[in-house]
């Protein structure tokens, strides 16, 4: 028995004479340079009476998916957003400060505070992706959700 014929044995599969008999052709051909992979002695054997597969609690993530919002906040509710989708919702955000920046410096500051007390306190990352006349694109995450700033 060759080892095609133990994965099929393996999955369930009948093995006929026809599919052993064209193997056989197929390695008179030339094809018998090939390694045979070594028996495993166990095969065909009961398994062990500890754990049945059943029994074994698969690992579900917390989050299946993260949502990566961009926002071009406008106002301070926009912000409070912001800080309830990475601190609850535990989703990453892109943020574009430069409507704030150029409308209202007050605002554009507060903005700022908050980012820093989300890292200071819940441990949320930030990175600059881009920052020019028309954009100053940020990208915010929660512990949980890792940045790596590579050059």
């Amino acid at each position: 028995m060759n080892y095609v014929d133990v994965i099929k044995k393996s999955l369930g599969f009948e093995i006929d004479e026809d599919s052993r008999r064209s193997r056989s052709n197929n390695a008179n051909r030339g094809y018998t340079n090939r390694p045979t992979p070594r028996q495993n002695p166990q095969y065909g054997t009961k398994q062990p009476s500890g754990q049945d597969f059943d029994d074994i609690e698969p690992i579900i993530p917390e989050s299946s998916f993260y949502e990566i919002v961009l926002i071009r906040p406008k106002t301070i509710d926009d912000i409070n957003y912001v800080v309830d989708q990475i601190l609850e919702e535990k989703n990453p955000v892109i943020l574009d400060l430069s409507f704030l920046e150029s409308e209202s410096p007050a605002n554009f500051k507060l903005a700022g505070d908050k980012i820093k007390q989300m890292r200071a306190r819940y441990g949320a990352q930030a990175l600059l992706l881009s920052r020019n006349s028309e954009k100053n694109l940020i990208i915010l995450a929660p512990r949980k959700v890792k940045l790596v700033k590579k050059n």
